[in-house]
This record gives structure tokens, sequence and C-alpha cells, in this order.
């Protein structure tokens, strides 16, 4: 039986992928931060006379400490896992700098930080998996957002979208650096932008972006059933190379600055140092 584990599984793309596991008999761990949206996931999965291989896990992403005993936790009862999905975000793009306990700027503690821990602390159970596949949503092939080297946290020059942005960008590279980290490693690393898709973002936004936001995703966004069928096509069989990326259905070239090995290896060692080797 695979196992499916997916970050942000109770709402939106990985509750959309989490059902869509279940019912095609996958064990599933679904990972949120939110009891009630657990216990919404798990009533439908026992309408789906799949109670017996779901799992919900609470879990604080911004914390690398919670993120770790999560790993721990996930090894504990699945030495195999088969598909790792790392969707978990929560926009903050307008109002002040957010900061984590352990003092890191809030986007990039969930957006990045969180799926460079669950990539590479899971890795021993997915190597244990016959066809691993590491699948990270986010924005490959968008030339937005940069890498503030000088400011990581940014804790001079902070805005919402750049902080956003710039957690997207590492993302690229935590892609593109894993198969030089990991030369002889069975897992396939894909980054995977799904466009447009009609999820619960806007509830995060004020109230005049909002409003505005609901109505571009009413005449442009992709609903989740749809956005899920490309990723679960990429899952179940993933691409021969160690790293690729898509947008949709669309392969990416992984080529260029947003994909650079020496800018991804250099990241690796930077994150390391923040939070630690262990």
């Amino acid at each position: 039986m695979r196992t499916a584990v997916i970050t942000g599984g109770t709402d939106g793309l990985g509750k959309g992928l989490a059902l869509h596991y279940l019912r095609h008999g996958a064990r599933v761990i679904a990972v949120g931060s939110t009891p009630a949206k657990g216990a919404a996931l798990l009533a439908e999965a026992a309408a789906e006379s799949a109670a017996d291989r779901a799992t919900f896990l609470q879990a604080d992403l911004t914390s690398v400490a919670a993120t770790r005993e999560l790993v721990a936790r996930i090894q504990s009862t699945s030495p195999t896992v088969d598909q790792l999905v790392l969707c978990a975000q929560r926009y903050r793009l307008f109002g002040p700098r957010s900061v984590t306990p352990e003092g890191f700027e809030h986007a990039f503690a969930l957006g990045y930080l969180s799926r460079y821990v669950l990539s590479h602390g899971l890795r021993t159970a997915l190597e244990a998996a016959p066809r691993p596949v590491i699948l990270n949503v986010g924005t490959p092939g968008v030339p937005l957002g940069r890498l503030h080297w000088d400011d990581l946290q940014l804790e001079r020059r902070y805005g919402g979208f750049k902080a956003t942005l710039q957690a997207f960008r590492a993302n690229d590279l935590l892609g593109a650096a894993y198969p030089s980290l990991h030369p002889n490693t069975p897992i396939r690393y894909v980054g995977y932008h799904p466009g447009v898709v009609s999820t619960g973002m806007p509830h995060h936004l004020p109230p005049p972006w909002r409003a505005l936001t609901r109505a571009t995703f009413a005449v442009l966004a992709t609903s989740v059933p749809k956005a899920v069928a490309p990723m679960t096509r990429l899952l179940d069989e993933p691409p021969a190379d160690a790293f690729s990326a898509y947008q949709r259905k669309r392969r990416l070239a992984v080529t260029g600055r947003a994909f650079d090995e020496a800018a991804a290896a250099r990241l690796h060692e930077v994150t390391r140092e923040l939070i630690g080797a262990g």
C-alpha cells in the first residue's frame, strides 16, 4: 500500500490530493494546523470507507522544531513514504512583518524552511519506497521575486509580496540542489506550478482584495478536482530526471537564474547554518 504525506492536506489542493489517493486505496497522512479541518477530512474519509487509511497530524510548520518533531512522528509509524507533497501555505501579503518564536520571518519559515526540513528529513523513508517522489507546489517558471541574500529575514525592507516571492524562489533552489546533495537517491524531486486554482486563498486577504480575488477566481481559476489531475500523473509516473519542474502540464527548462546550481548550493549551506545541521 502506498503512503502519501501531504502538508496543507486539509484544505485546497492538498485536501483534493488527499481525497484522491484515499479513493484509490493509498494511505494518506494529511498535515495541517487546524483540528477542525482535520476532523472534516477524516469524516470525508470515513464516508469514502477509507477511515482506516487516513491520518491527520496537527503541526505548526512555521516552527523548525515542530517540523522536525513531525518528521520523527511520521518515521515512527511510516518507515516507507512513497509520495511527499508540499502544499502548506498561508499568504500574508499585507500588514506588518511577522516573526516566528524562533526568529524567522513567517513566509520564509512556513513557505521554505518547513519544506527544506521535510524534504531532507524524510529522505530515508522515501528512499525505502519503490518509486519515491517529492512534489513541491509553488511557482516555478514565474520570473518574479529573488533571494535577498544580505537580508533573508527581510528585517530592513519588508513587504508581504516580497516575502512570499522570496519563499517561492527559495523552493526553486531547494529542488535544484537536491540531486547534487543526494546524487544516488532514487527520489524524483518535482517543482510544480498549478496555475490559478479555486482555493480558500482569498480568505487570507483584506476585504477589498478578497472581493477582487474572488471575482478573478470565478473567471480564471481551475477547480480543485481539475487541478489535481495533472499533479497525480506526475506523482504516479514521476519523470526520469532527478529534478524537474512543471507549470500545469508544461515541462519547464530547469536552467537560468531560478535554478542556478551555485545559488542552490549556497542557499543549502546558509539554511543549514540558520537552523542547525540536525
